[in-house]
């Protein structure tokens, strides 16, 4: 669990930084010498963006977290100079990404929060107390439920970029499954990025290929592929050594998926140019596509809900009084749940849910589907909607490979498109953004003391 939490911190430090007071950018003294001479450390600014700042003391912080993750593998990360570059990059980007969502008025609420802490804490199998504990043994939980609101502000900002830009048509579903790469099956991909800028000149772009070649370089001398993704990519996901995990081949882009069709689980690709950079990717492992059988539910159902004429105590007491014209009296179901039900998609049809997969009604149904029999009918229970009296009629195996498939395949193109939309506008955003990086050696060699700049 405490593994889990770390990821889970160590995310959060790398992707949005802690809010604090602006300082003097001027040179800051270490934590020993202030504390030798009495006096308190002094933050100072790394970088500006647009109209806001990255402290020393955010950075260090998402650092140290970094170096924390990897406490047991400590050579598996780059020298402590390309750690903080990496690290700086990556909350430039997010900074700019809650910058651009704040002018178009994104908003989480309090609310939203919440959910996203209990969702945290079921992951880790805890209750949020137990989570809040977690958290406060190294850090702040009111600066975690602010990153955690600033992840989701993000998240929403990328739903708004790509939502009225993103579309699959029914033909496109079509092609995708009848083309070679679907029916290739998955791929487990890990990857290396070495980025270049949008509208990157010839020197920008001979710079990148030759980073791309000394990686290679370096795994081909004997360097692991997740230590090399982690000294050299600058890809989001550099620092969890650039798995990819699961990709169906129709989902990488076409250059990409001839090149792995020649390789061999263990192979690394030589430094493919793509859109953003160069990549070097290396295949893990492949799997070929497989029947869809599904266990299929037939049940029907009597909804009771709370309403201002009904108290959930009478909600209740009504559910209990069916069950029992139910199962002691033998009255029909259907009539009763045609006579009773609140359910307006079933209540006509005397509560028939017709077939359907487990989860489909949600979980609270989908557990006493399986504690049930075939035609046995269950207590009285409740849900988020209500009180209900459940009956079980019958399961199916059925073939649902087909359908599958095409929920995949529009899933599949809809977020490669949606991929490929939101980082040309994350590179749009940072070139038009204007990124000061006030210390020297924070900057990359090429990089003017005031990058980005825009006019």
């Amino acid at each position: 669990m405490k593994q889990i939490i770390a990821s889970l911190l160590l995310a959060l430090a790398i992707v949005v930084p802690a809010h604090a007071q602006l300082l003097n950018p001027a040179a800051a003294p270490t934590a020993q010498t202030a504390n030798a001479s009495g006096l308190q450390p002094i933050d100072r600014i790394v970088a500006v963006v647009n109209d806001d700042v990255i402290l020393q003391s955010e950075l260090n912080e998402a650092v140290r977290a970094v170096q924390q993750q990897y406490a047991s593998q400590p050579g598996q990360l780059p020298p402590l100079n390309v750690l903080q570059k990496q690290v700086l990059d990556r909350l430039i980007l997010m900074r700019l990404q809650i910058q651009k969502a704040q002018d178009q008025g994104v908003h989480v609420s309090d609310a939203d929060v919440d959910k996203a802490v209990a969702a945290v804490a079921q992951q880790n199998k805890i209750t949020p107390e137990q989570l809040r504990t977690e958290v406060e043994r190294t850090g702040s939980f009111t600066q975690f439920r602010q990153q955690l609101a600033d992840q989701l502000t993000v998240q929403r900002l990328h739903e708004n970029v790509v939502h009225d830009q993103v579309s699959v048509t029914d033909s496109e579903i079509d092609n995708l499954l009848s083309s070679p790469s679907y029916k290739a099956g998955e791929v487990h991909l890990a990857h290396i990025q070495i980025s270049t800028p949008s509208g990157a000149d010839a020197a920008a772009i001979k710079a990148a290929q030759a980073k791309a070649e000394q990686a290679l370089a370096a795994i081909k001398g004997g360097m692991d592929f997740h230590a090399a993704a982690i000294r050299y990519s600058d890809a989001p996901d550099a620092l969890d050594g650039g798995d990819l995990g699961w990709r169906r081949m129709d989902e990488l882009p076409a250059a990409f998926a001839d090149t792995i069709a020649s390789m061999k689980p263990g192979d690394v690709s030589p430094a493919l140019r793509g859109p953003t950079g160069f990549h070097i990717l290396k295949l893990i492992g492949q799997r070929a596509p497989n029947k869809q059988m599904v266990t299929e539910f037939h049940a029907r159902q009597i909804l009771i809900k709370p309403s201002e004429l009904m108290t959930p105590a009478q909600a209740q007491q009504k559910a209990q009084d069916l069950y029992n014209r139910i199962v002691n009296k033998h009255e029909d179901f259907a009539k009763l749940a045609k006579e009773n039900s609140d359910d307006p998609t079933t209540a006509n049809a005397g509560g028939d849910m017709g077939w359907f997969k487990q989860q489909d009604w949600g979980a609270t149904i989908a557990a006493q589907l399986d504690a049930l029999k075939d035609n046995q009918v269950s207590q009285p229970f409740q849900s988020e909607a209500g009180w209900h009296i459940l009956q079980r009629l019958g399961t199916r195996q059925s073939d649902l490979t087909n359908q599958i498939a095409r929920d995949q395949a529009r899933q599949a193109i809809g977020s490669r498109k949606a991929e490929q939309v939101y980082d040309d506008y994350l590179r749009d955003l940072r070139s038009n953004a204007y990124i000061q990086i006030l210390v020297p050696e924070l900057r990359d060699a090429s990089e003017p003391s005031a990058a980005g700049a825009a006019s």
